[in-house]
């Protein structure tokens, strides 16, 4: 029988660690039922926790198993579906190497950039943003010239290590940041696929006030 997962995510303007979880589902074809929970809300942390023991989003059920954490998310579903990791050994230690990356670091980023789908404007980066953002761009090349040739994504085909780079594709297209070559055409396949655009067009749909600029805090993430 086929597992029917249900996946607790935030407002799409914003959660850029509920898009993780969220697209790569969606792009692996792996079905689940979206439960959307309203962030920075007086009560926001009462109602998610009901669902997450962390309070935070994503957070996935099956069945009575709850798994917390985009990372866990993925390797649970690694487990359970074949081909969201490289299946060579050498690309697979890389994609997890640079997923848990992005995972545990960026955190100038993430302050400095926080994901409003809505926002379009130019922004400088600070010094630190600009070493994370130049750490970024060297991720994107190398797994773009060692691992993606048979695809259009950091080792061919979309999985885990792209998705948690989706957030990353609409923080740079927000605030202006211009890449070239095989990294604007990473950026380029992140946003054009299928899934990216479903999340955006949902995002686009939502009505809750966000702030012009996203704190950290309010993103909830996890």
């Amino acid at each position: 029988m086929t597992p029917m997962y249900t996946l607790y995510i935030g407002n799409k303007n914003y959660s850029t660690w509920s898009l993780r979880s969220w697209v790569l589902m969606k792009a692996a074809g792996i079905a689940f039922r979206e439960q959307r929970l309203l962030l920075d809300q007086a009560d926001s942390s009462v109602r998610i926790r009901a669902h997450s023991p962390s309070a935070k989003v994503p957070c996935l059920h099956d069945g009575s198993l709850v798994v917390w954490d985009s990372m866990a998310i993925a390797e649970y579903l690694a487990e359970r579906h074949p081909g969201l990791w490289p299946a060579d050994d050498e690309a697979r230690a890389w994609a997890r190497s640079a997923a848990a990356e992005m995972h545990s670091g960026f955190s100038n980023l993430r302050n400095e950039f926080s994901m409003n789908l809505r926002l379009r404007e130019t922004r400088v980066p600070s010094p630190a943003v600009a070493d994370e953002i130049e750490r970024i761009v060297e991720i994107w090349r190398e797994g773009r010239q060692r691992f993606g040739h048979e695809g259009a994504f950091l080792c061919g085909a979309f999985g885990i290590v792209d998705a948690f780079y989706c957030p990353v594709a609409f923080r740079f297209r927000g605030y202006g940041l211009a890449l070239s070559g095989e990294c604007a055409a990473y950026q380029r396949a992140l946003i054009e696929l299928p899934a990216m655009q479903e999340w955006y067009a949902d995002a686009m749909r939502e009505t809750e006030p966000v702030a012009r600029v996203d704190a950290p805090a309010q993103e909830q993430r996890q």
